[in-house]
């Protein structure tokens, strides 16, 4: 018996992803060559593979215990691959991110590149988005993941995934009148420009109730009931709600994370670490994304 490796991609996209029309479109192919994949790789190990119960689907035993066989096998695959089509990348690679990527992203994220480039290296920084645009333009960065809103979105930029943004405060705490005490980051963070905009176009009064560093201290603030605060959707919670107040304003646009490269033609390594980090955060933000669709549909 052999399996092919996209065959077991496309079960494992399925399942990571919550079904075929996700896994078709962060494939790159269509939705029938999705199950026609999933439908041979049963027919291969003559068993069935997946439980469909309803719309959902879920593994059966024996893909349970095929889904750890197929990740191994892609990871692998794909490293050779990238290992054998190109050269070997050397040199450092400057690169700043949000503190919103999550540190089991990006930590994977590098740990494959180093695997597939080990005589390169990388330099984190981790500052908010206003700056570090600032260092990619001015070349101090070599490569950024950032936030932008659609209409400062470059061509050359890349995509990783959208965040729909809500405002939120703590369930003790409504605000439903008066002047607004506002959550937020620091002078020059991507939400504290949009907030106060986007209340001073509503004629709403405000001040600032507390600045914070850090993700982790805005949304103890708002849990604490000292203000309101704009967010991405997925970070609200049991300890969250939606403000609301929020529904006389102008809807909120979507946040994009994109992945910006420093001016000019990019270095070897600098456009190799790129490709591989923008792969790895774009599969695992849609993973993020099912996970917290399927947790909405629980609640």
């Amino acid at each position: 018996m052999q399996l092919d490796t996209e065959s077991l991609r496309a079960f494992a996209a399925v399942l990571d992803l919550g079904g075929m029309t996700r896994a078709a479109e962060v494939l790159g192919i269509t939705q029938s060559a999705v199950s026609w994949k999933i439908k041979r790789l049963e027919e291969k190990v003559g068993r069935d593979l997946l439980i469909r119960e309803g719309r959902k689907l879920r593994p059966s035993r024996d893909g349970r215990e095929l889904l750890s066989y197929a990740r191994t096998i892609i990871a692998t695959h794909d490293e050779a691959v990238q290992r054998l089509q190109g050269s070997e990348a050397t040199g450092i690679v400057r690169f700043g991110t949000t503190e919103e990527v999550s540190l089991d992203q990006m930590s994977l994220a590098i740990a494959r590149f180093s695997r597939l480039h080990p005589s390169a290296k990388v330099e984190l920084l981790v500052e908010v988005s206003s700056r570090l645009e600032e260092m990619i333009d001015a070349g101090r960065l070599d490569v950024g993941v950032l936030q932008a809103l659609p209409d400062a979105v470059r061509k050359s930029d890349v995509v990783l995934w959208e965040d729909s943004l809500v405002w939120v405060t703590s369930p003790d705490r409504p605000f439903e009148a008066d002047t607004v005490p506002l959550i937020t980051f620091s002078d020059g963070g991507f939400y504290r420009a949009l907030a106060e905009a986007s209340l001073d176009r509503a004629a709403i009064s405000h001040s600032v109730a507390f600045a914070g560093p850090s993700i982790a201290s805005v949304v103890g603030a708002v849990e604490a009931g000292l203000g309101v605060a704009i967010l991405p959707e997925t970070w609200v919670s049991g300890e969250l709600m939606i403000w609301h107040r929020a529904g006389s304003l102008e809807q909120l646009p979507r946040s994009q994370k994109i992945a910006r490269s420093s001016p000019g033609e990019p270095s070897e390594v600098s456009a190799e670490f790129l490709k591989v980090m923008a792969n790895e955060l774009s599969f695992h933000s849609a993973k993020a994304e099912f996970a917290y669709q399927s947790k909405a549909t629980l609640d």
